[in-house]
């Protein structure tokens, strides 16, 4: 494989995998990082990352242990794939957007696009041009500020950020955008993990988990819901298993089974090389799509009427009463559920739940996982909030080896939020901001991403400046954002390679290179370092190791910097030059503005950084009560006609967010091809459609539109009955923009009512 070509497309299947890792998962690892890059850089990267004097992964965030637990060799699969994936050798020069048209780049697939290599310098398509060139970073900052400043208001103006960034460059965009004058501030959590944040919120009053890795070990009991450790986190795997060899117990709860969550075979360990490996997951319930809402609801149901038959002996009254509220209306409400929906909504038998509530009763401590399959649907608010209600009962708030447990995406989706990425940033945050810098921020709230997306495609919004990631892959109703992208005066795109989001311009069109977390990054002051907060609040520097890709490059402080001094000129009164020469000084401001992170310079030079606390784990709940707050949560579920399906969208295992680095998805035994659906033989055969026919996915949504992803094979495979799953980001086209989580505004992309059509032959 060059990198100038796809792989083939010629699917084969082969029976699922009831074990994930193990020695396999270090050659598929080592195999593509030397396709891009040499062995020196391979081991810099891999002896660097996850460790105290080196750089974050920016796989995922799920966290290291402490300095002196941590192991060489702290990195998965996926991740040495990544890192080395930022790492490669292969570069992008002017004369390459010379010999290639946008037209002929968007033609061209995300494994195409990404395989390219590094970008090198600052490019721009101007009005009409059919291709990019090169553009100084004088000119292209200047072009972007002149814009912002000929705008009718700053509201037309959207600051999407990724997970990528770190806190340093995330406090200086909200910064700028806020002092520019808008909060229009969408992130990737508006995407994908909104609905954590608003139920966490509602119910206990901060927006983030509650537990550490301890806890995760020292738990009796795990649920690990809506999520894929093995390839999404697969760290994670290492600490279930230290959780199963202290002797706690794993229920898995999913619509497809997971090969980690089966069997884990830990590459650095004799037993995961030459051992059968450790079993994760005690309990699997195979339940149906959007059902955990009403799994939630009969365990809550259980545990109340098992304490009605042993007074005393379930419930924590002596939590419920001093930290909570609204317990007797949230009971009346539990006790009301029907088995009947119940069963309807989750495929699961009265036994197989009875058996889970057993596990329950049998420990003194449980912590609740969920990703993705539980945020994006449409009742993924109120699921969280049952969550809550369930741990509550039982005082599993703030002890030892308890909590709520979201698991993150990108290595700082945390962080940015918790440095003033969000379009609804609290007065409090507001007010020290602009009492720290002399103006006063907006308080009006801004546009999310859903919401920016109807206000680009409206002309509302005009220009757009995305600060890593891939927004037009990663947000839904591919066709409608593509159409609001191109209906933009300016797109800007602050990268590290190429992707579909360069192909999809505005009147004018930037793409800004700037340097990879594994880069050396050096300014007026020195070498600097940057920081990210993991899942579990834990603060820790990074330290890129390697030459950078080109001179060309900025670090994405220095564009932040440079851009609000064209474009705000001496007011406010800003150090923009200060912090673009030393982060330290950014790092002042923010332990001044963000509560957790006073004496933050001297705090995060601490082997490992430090753990911003949580009030909850200390009895304190920042709700407007005081108190955690038992939920009543309507019972929902997906309403799916006669002769459909309810699709999810899912990662391949060969996949890091939008970008596929192979066309493998080996631990679900799907091999050269992306565009494959999984459906229950059962499903099937009811549907009169047979194994490895080849479908259209038509999407069926109130609005009449038909949404239509062409030329999809089938695969029998186990998924839970009346589901289906397909990768992303092919399936995004499916999701209709309006298609969102009450409350969160989540496009609900595990939740797609879906029929299947033959393909018309060609």
């Amino acid at each position: 494989m060059t990198g100038n070509e796809d792989p083939s497309d010629h699917l084969t299947v082969t029976p699922p995998k009831t074990w994930a890792t193990g020695l396999p998962a270090v050659a598929h690892a080592l195999e593509y990082s030397l396709s891009q890059t040499s062995v020196r850089r391979t081991a810099l990267t891999l002896l660097n990352v996850n460790q105290v004097k080196g750089f974050d992964c920016p796989g995922c965030a799920w966290p290291e242990p402490k300095p002196g637990r941590r192991h060489r060799n702290e990195y998965c699969e996926n991740g040495a794939k990544h890192v080395n994936d930022e790492a490669t050798s292969r570069r992008i020069h002017a004369d390459f957007f010379r010999e290639h048209s946008i037209a002929e780049l968007d033609g061209k697939s995300d494994y195409w696009l990404n395989q390219q290599g590094r970008l090198t310098e600052p490019m721009v398509k101007r009005p009409g041009a059919t291709h990019y060139e090169p553009i100084g970073w004088d000119e292209a900052l200047g072009l972007l500020a002149g814009e912002l400043r000929a705008l009718d208001s700053p509201d037309q103006a959207l600051f999407y950020v990724s997970g990528r960034l770190n806190n340093e460059a995330a406090f200086l965009l909200q910064l700028f955008a806020r002092a520019y004058g808008t909060n229009n501030l969408p992130d990737c959590s508006n995407l994908c993990h909104e609905s954590s944040g608003w139920g966490l919120r509602q119910s206990l009053g901060i927006a983030k988990g509650s537990v550490s890795l301890d806890d995760i070990h020292n738990s009796d009991l795990i649920f690990v819901v809506g999520q894929n450790p093995g390839t999404n986190h697969p760290r994670m795997l290492s600490a279930l298993e230290e959780t199963k060899l202290r002797g706690g117990r794993i229920v898995a709860v999913n619509t497809l089974p997971e090969a980690g969550l089966i069997r884990f075979k830990h590459p650095q360990k004799a037993r995961g090389v030459i051992g059968r490996g450790t079993p994760i997951a005690d309990q699997f319930l195979h339940i149906r799509a959007g059902g955990d809402l009403a799994l939630f609801q009969a365990l809550n149901k259980l545990l109340l009427e098992a304490e009605d038959a042993a007074p005393g002996t379930v419930l924590d009254h002596a939590w419920i009463e001093q930290h909570s509220t609204g317990f007797e209306e949230f009971a009346a409400h539990a006790r009301s559920i029907s088995w009947d929906d119940i069963h309807a909504a989750t495929g699961l038998s009265r036994a197989e739940i009875e058996q889970v509530h057993q596990r329950v009763l049998a420990s003194s401590s449980a912590i609740v996982c969920w990703a993705m399959g539980i945020t994006q649907h449409k009742h993924g608010v109120a699921t969280i909030r049952e969550i809550a209600n369930f741990l509550m009962l039982r005082g599993n708030i703030g002890k030892p080896g308890a909590g709520v447990c979201p698991v993150r995406g990108h290595s700082n989706v945390q962080g940015d939020r918790t440095m003033g990425v969000w379009e609804q940033m609290p007065q409090p945050f507001l007010d020290a901001l602009g009492r720290e810098f002399g103006f006063t921020p907006p308080s009006h709230h801004g546009l999310d991403a859903v919401r920016g997306i109807q206000a680009m495609l409206d002309g509302d919004a005009q220009v757009f400046v995305g600060v890593a990631g891939n927004f037009v892959r990663a947000t839904p109703d591919s066709a409608v954002t593509e159409r609001a992208m191109r209906n933009c005066r300016l797109t800007v795109h602050i990268s590290t390679k190429l992707n579909r989001s360069h192909t999809v311009c505005g009147e004018t069109a930037l793409i800004l290179p700037t340097l990879g977390r594994s880069d050396r990054d050096v300014q007026a002051s020195g070498e600097q370092f940057i920081t990210v907060e993991d899942s579990m609040s834990d603060v820790h520097a990074s330290r890129g190791t390697l030459p950078p890709a080109s001179p060309q490059l900025l670090s994405e402080v220095a564009i932040v910097s440079r851009l609000a001094r064209l474009t705000l000129g001496e007011q406010p009164a800003i150090p923009w030059e200060e912090f673009e020469a030393d982060y330290d000084a950014i790092r002042d401001r923010i332990s001044r503005v963000v509560p957790g992170f006073e004496d933050f310079n001297e705090r995060v030079r601490q082997p490992g950084g430090f753990n911003l606390p949580n009030p909850v784990n200390h009895g304190t709940f920042p709700t407007p009560s005081g108190k955690a707050v038992f939920s009543r949560n309507a019972f929902e579920m997906p309403l799916v006609p006669e002769g459909h399906l309810l699709l999810q969208s899912l990662r391949s295992h060969d996949q890091w967010n939008t970008v596929p680095y192979a066309l493998d998805d080996r631990y679900r035994g799907i091999h050269n091809a992306r565009r494959v659906v999984m459906v229950n033989p059962d499903d099937l055969a009811e549907l009169g459609i047979a194994d490895r026919a080849v479908v259209d996915l038509v999407s069926v949504w109130r609005d009449g539109v038909e949404r239509r992803a062409t030329g999809f094979t089938v695969v029998a495979y186990p998924a839970s009955r009346g589901s289906a799953a397909a990768y992303y980001p092919e399936t995004n086209v499916l999701v209709p923009l309006d298609s969102t989580a009450d409350v969160s505004n989540c496009p609900t992309s595990k939740a797609i009512v879906v029929r299947l059509e033959p393909t018309p032959a060609a």
